[in-house]
């Protein structure tokens, strides 16, 4: 019965306020709805997309969700319709007890960006509890000898609910010598049995009656508890208190032992009669018994358990003082004990949201922590206030009560910190305050902002000619401060500074490591130095590069053999002289040419007689091939004289070559000789033809540079001429 009478009490509450819209409205700034408890499981509680101003796109792009730091989730937001749903049974007693309004905040989180929004729910209470007594009996002994109008105190009744639906009245079934009182402390109501009529032990022994609470709700719910009234026939004056209600108050880190209040009753009779004991009221619950602790003689409630303002702030109960009589008479009195806060608790750090790594790029302002703090004390013990260490660039913005979000405040740099250890600290405002501290780690991610740079600007190699295609030249190293693929680098060529050849053609490069191969042999006598730029690119988003100046010197090798210009191939491989027989010593027979394709020390070219018909004639020039007679020529020299002359570089190895030179000895002989007579007329018409070349160019350059002068002499005159003809014209 008491089941169904709970089902039609919800349906009719959820009917009720169903029948309406919501209530929605904001306070400072939040969202509040108001729903009433024991909703079913996916019951609509509003729309918080659209009065968070999302539309239905944002709520999976913005990942919109609850945050809950008890483990409890008693709402769902459905990404689909923006609903804020029930997920949990609500139980407003279980969550606010009789507190009045009962409100659940709630944190919505939305990402991208970082926002935090304070959500309140407010609870209301519908009539799903009954008034119940905490024992379904309670015995009276009562002598028959107490006056009318004497008060015996009852269990008062329990009802979790609140306002309206809490408990309403008392009622007492009807009987003959008993009323019922209802007297109000602190807000409750509280029953006493009073007599009314004098007892009669001899007529009616024992009393049955029923006490009836009900509440006031729609339908009214109620309980009761029976009263067993023992009448006696002994010890009529019972235990009367100085105070029908004591109150006192105690810090809650109060050491056990301490004595809290003391409580007093009288008793007029005499003897055993009037010997008073203490004891707690049989409706006190057990955690007063363990917390608190009474004297049995002297009355004095003392502390005997911890006490913790966080988890009860104030003990209500009864004290019994009852006689040694018998049978024992009692009286009662109320007992009321507060608990001072004590700042006992230090504060608490919850990080909501973190969001790491985050990029180095970030700008100023970027959220990256969602952080809140408590306090379990209360008043200025409770308050918090949280603190970011001043040396790293982040900073903590206050959003909503006790509510902050961690932003950066300066340019992150990835290179100069990778990670940042950001302590928080939490201090409160009591006294003495107590403070709690708390490390996050944020990890900042690399972006591509530092190009790469060369260990040096330009770079000088030096190459020796001849050396083997694919051989390693050199080798160009570039750093990037960066990591992963925004610090791998590749080298390229870009090409020759010059551009009068492709450089590609020469050299190539690995594009890994920039190790510098030839394409193959270089020759000295065709290119002396070039140059080329290399370029390091790493494979950011967007890629990044910078170059360097790469000059290549070829360095001569003794690979060319001397050339005989004179005597020519043309005269074929031997020389053909003639000379008079009057010839004296250092008559000038004749002079070998030649010349080296090489350069510096290679191309220094010596001469020398190898082997002579007669060596004691002829003598050669070491430096200038010239080729004389040693002393005069006898009447017994041989007419024909052959000449082998060795012509050698200074390179290493030495590169040499040998020209054969016959001479003739005539007799009467007094002319040049012929072969010096034609070179010395093709050398003679040689320099005709550049001699006249030269002229010719010169006669034009000197009419070219007559010409220009002419030319800038008369722009000179018109220049100096047109102002006179202006002022002759205004006149």
């Amino acid at each position: 019965m008491d089941q169904k009478r709970m089902m039609d009490v919800f349906h009719f509450y959820q009917w009720r306020i169903l029948c309406f819209t919501l209530l929605l409205y904001t306070v400072d700034g939040q969202i509040r709805y108001t729903i009433p408890e024991e909703l079913k499981e996916g019951s609509v509680v509003g729309n918080i997309a659209k009065d968070l101003g999302f539309g239905l796109s944002d709520i999976s792009d913005r990942r919109l969700r609850i945050a809950s730091d008890t483990g409890k989730q008693y709402f769902h937001i459905d990404l689909g319709r923006g609903e804020l749903t029930v997920h949990e049974r609500i139980d407003r007693e279980t969550l606010c007890s009789q507190t009045v309004p009962c409100l659940l905040p709630i944190e919505v989180i939305a990402e991208n960006p970082l926002q935090l929004y304070r959500i309140e729910i407010e609870i209301q209470d519908i009539n799903d509890n009954s008034p119940t007594f905490q024992s379904h009996e309670r015995i009276l002994n009562i002598p028959e000898t107490v006056n009318p109008g004497a008060k015996f105190p009852l269990d008062k009744a329990e009802d979790p609910d609140v306002a309206s639906n809490s408990l309403r009245s008392y009622s007492l079934s009807n009987n003959d010598n008993f009323k019922l009182n209802v007297k109000n402390q602190d807000g409750k109501k509280i029953p006493e049995l009073v007599l009314d009529k004098y007892l009669d032990r001899e007529k009616q022994a024992v009393h049955k009656l029923i006490l009836t609470a009900v509440d006031g709700g729609n339908p009214v719910r109620s309980g009761t508890s029976e009263i067993i009234i023992t009448v006696l026939d002994i010890n009529d004056n019972s235990p009367q208190f100085e105070k029908p209600f004591y109150e006192g108050s105690i810090d809650e880190n109060t050491a056990p032992g301490r004595e809290v209040i003391r409580v007093k009753a009288l008793d007029l009779d005499e003897g055993p009669n009037g010997e008073v004991e203490y004891f707690f009221g049989e409706q006190s619950a057990d955690a007063t018994r363990e917390l608190f602790d009474i004297n049995l003689e002297t009355g004095v409630i003392s502390v005997k358990g911890q006490l913790d303002y966080e988890k009860s702030n104030l003990h209500t109960f009864d004290i019994l003082a009852k006689d040694k009589g018998s049978p024992r008479i009692e009286g009662h009195c109320s007992v009321k004990i507060k608990i001072t806060d004590v700042n006992d608790n230090a504060p608490e750090i919850v990080i909501t949201s973190l969001t790491t790594p985050i990029p180095e790029n970030s700008p100023v302002g970027t959220v990256v922590a969602l952080i809140s703090a408590k306090d379990a004390d209360s008043g200025e013990n409770g308050k918090v206030k949280v603190e970011v260490a001043s040396n790293s660039p982040f900073k903590l913005n206050h959003s909503l009560s006790n509510h902050y979000m961690l932003v950066t405040n300066a340019h992150i740099d990835r290179e100069v910190h990778s990670q940042y250890d950001i302590q928080l600290n939490a201090i409160d405002l009591g006294s003495p305050p107590l403070s709690t501290k708390k490390t996050i780690s944020i990890s900042i991610s690399d972006t591509n902002d530092n190009p790469p740079v060369f260990t040096q600007k330009s770079y000088v190699v030096y190459v020796k000619e001849n050396c083997a295609p694919g051989s390693m030249l050199s080798s160009v190293s570039a750093q990037d401060p960066d990591v992963e693929k925004n610090a791998k680098i590749s080298y390229s060529i870009l090409g020759s500074t010059s551009q009068e050849f492709p450089v590609s053609s020469y050299v190539y490069i690995n594009s890994d490591n920039g190790s510098i191969f030839s394409m193959h042999s270089f020759d000295y006598e065709k290119i002396k130095v070039f140059q080329f730029l290399v370029q390091a690119k790493d494979q950011g988003t967007p890629s990044l590069s910078s170059n360097a100046t790469v000059h290549v010197f070829i360095l001569d090798q003794n690979d060319n053999v001397p050339a005989v210009i004179y005597p020519s191939s043309a005269m074929g491989s031997m020389s053909h002289q003639r000379m008079p027989r009057s010839a004296k010593m250092g008559h000038l027979v004749t002079k070998v040419t030649a010349v080296d394709a090489d350069s510096g020390h290679n191309a220094w070219i010596s001469y020398r007689l190898a082997e002579a018909t007669d060596s004691s004639l002829f003598a050669v020039n070491l430096y200038t091939g010239e080729v004389r007679t040693k002393r005069s020529v006898s009447e017994q020299d041989d007419a024909s004289q052959r000449l082998l002359i060795e012509i050698k570089d200074n390179g290493e190895p030495v590169q040499s070559t040998t020209v054969t030179v016959d001479i003739l000895i005539e007799d009467g002989l007094h002319e040049p000789i012929s072969d010096f007579r034609q070179k010395a007329t093709e050398r003679d018409k040689k320099n005709s033809k550049l001699t006249f070349y030269l002229i010719l160019a010169l006669a034009s350059v000197s009419m070219l540079s007559l010409l220009t002068f002419f030319i800038l002499l008369i722009k000179c005159a018109r220049g100096k001429r047109q102002p006179k003809l202006l002022f002759k014209t205004k006149l």
